[in-house]
């Protein structure tokens, strides 16, 4: 409908940018939340929203808006495999190379809610190409389903559960000892707002970015800080 009211949750840069391009072109009165500290019950309430959709929204909702309200949330796993964080760089790192956009009802669980939608998803690239590949794919499902009426489907199969990755997880150790396995480290790390891969040398912290491999050599674009300490 012409007046349905949506809101769009997102705090990433590719998420905010495809919106300014996709949403004029849909049908219905849209809002899009930037700042965690903006929704608010109060506010979504005001709105009445027949969707919430959230991109990559890595905060906690408040359990009031999931009751009330319709939350649909993107996870790039075929859950219940991979529910928790960082699905991208876990499932490179355990050697996938295709996986699934899934769009899914937000309940208090993790990423156990029913499915309404899944979309193939590859995986190669840097973790910033992925990214941007995700979010015209989100987009493109937000469009199906303000456009049909699908119903969720409860998940089955035992649950495959990933843990999000820290900051300290993204330094390069001895244990990557294959050239296609550096590779892959570095370039699932590689995208905005997320800790880069980087090596220690002294006082310095190398940063690298933009791999390549050919003919059995990796480059790397460098970024060199010194750590003070």
């Amino acid at each position: 409908m012409k007046n349905t009211k949506y809101i769009v949750a997102t705090i990433k840069n590719w998420n905010i940018n495809q919106y300014h391009k996709t949403i004029p072109k849909l049908k219905g009165s849209w809002h899009l939340i930037t700042n965690p500290k903006k929704l608010t019950f109060k506010y979504v309430k005001s709105i009445n929203p027949r969707y919430i959709f959230f991109p990559h929204w890595s905060e906690k909702v408040d359990k009031k808006i999931t009751s009330n309200f319709e939350c649909i949330c993107f996870h790039e796993t075929d859950v219940p495999y991979g529910r928790g964080g960082s699905p991208i760089q876990n499932l490179i790192i355990r050697g996938h190379k295709n996986t699934v956009v899934t769009a899914l009802r937000m309940m208090n669980k993790l990423d156990a809610g029913p499915v309404y939608f899944k979309y193939p998803l590859k995986l190669n690239g840097t973790a910033q190409e992925i990214y941007e590949r995700a979010t015209k794919i989100i987009f493109n499902i937000i469009n199906n389903m303000i456009n049909n009426k699908l119903e969720p489907i409860a998940q089955t199969g035992k649950p495959v559960i990933f843990k999000r990755r820290k900051m300290e997880q993204s330094v390069i150790t001895k244990k990557i000892k294959s050239l296609n396995k550096l590779y892959n480290y570095i370039r699932m790390l590689d995208a905005e707002t997320y800790p880069r891969a980087y090596l220690h040398y002294g006082n310095l912290k190398i940063e690298l970015t933009k791999p390549k491999i050919k003919k059995g050599q990796l480059t790397a674009q460098t970024n060199i800080k010194i750590i003070k300490k």
